[in-house]
């Protein structure tokens, strides 16, 4: 059975002035966000325990996927057009966090967005559990280069009447720009500085 939605959200944040600067090219955020109910809670029967959440998953993910996708092509502009990219779900009180986790960590999910703006880097991610209103937190790197400092970014927002106790937050969340005056370097200059191999920058 295909995800429950109860709601949307489209999400859309411009950055013109940061630090008391003018940003040379304004940083726009977006967020695409869908209030789902949770398929592996019911309320009347609150102490069951779902062993196996694959069929959940394979019922709810793609379908996800695929529209919170579309929804942040169609205000990016393009696929092309997204440089920073994450996801992020938000179970309520009556679930678990491997009820939010099911959801967005599987390719089912995540391919949609990854091939629609043509990523190398895995999608950075969140997952809580939370109530009505809390902060949905959806780090972000850089779709094709997880060492460009300059897209480490989060978009917060928060839903006033979601999640419910058996619902889950999904997100997508994606930036068309970095932070607007970014200078603290990448973190291979790092590793140049300390010494240590860009393919084992732990030195272990």
């Amino acid at each position: 059975m295909p995800a429950e939605i109860r709601k949307t959200l489209l999400h859309v944040e411009k950055t013109i002035v940061e630090g008391n600067k003018k940003a040379t090219k304004p940083l726009k955020l977006i967020a695409a966000v869908a209030v789902i109910k949770n398929p592996w809670v019911d309320l009347h029967s609150p102490n069951i325990f779902v062993e196996d959440l694959k069929p959940g998953i394979l019922d709810v993910a793609p379908g996800l996927g695929e529209l919170l996708t579309s929804m942040i092509i169609k205000e990016a502009g393009s696929g092309e057009n997204v440089e920073g990219y994450g996801k992020s779900a938000v179970v309520g009180l009556k679930g678990e966090i491997e009820h939010a986790s099911g959801i967005i960590h599987t390719l089912r999910f995540g391919n949609f967005y990854r091939e629609a703006v043509g990523a190398k880097s895995y999608l950075s991610f969140c997952n809580t559990r939370a109530g009505a209103n809390a902060p949905i937190m959806i780090p972000l790197m850089d779709k094709n280069d997880a060492g460009r400092r300059s897209h480490y970014l989060t978009i917060q927002l928060a839903i006033p009447d979601a999640p419910n106790d058996d619902e889950i937050v999904v997100a997508l969340g994606a930036s068309i720009g970095g932070r607007p005056h970014h200078r603290i370097g990448d973190r291979y200059q790092d590793l140049k500085d300390l010494g240590h191999d860009l393919d084992n920058p732990a030195s272990v």
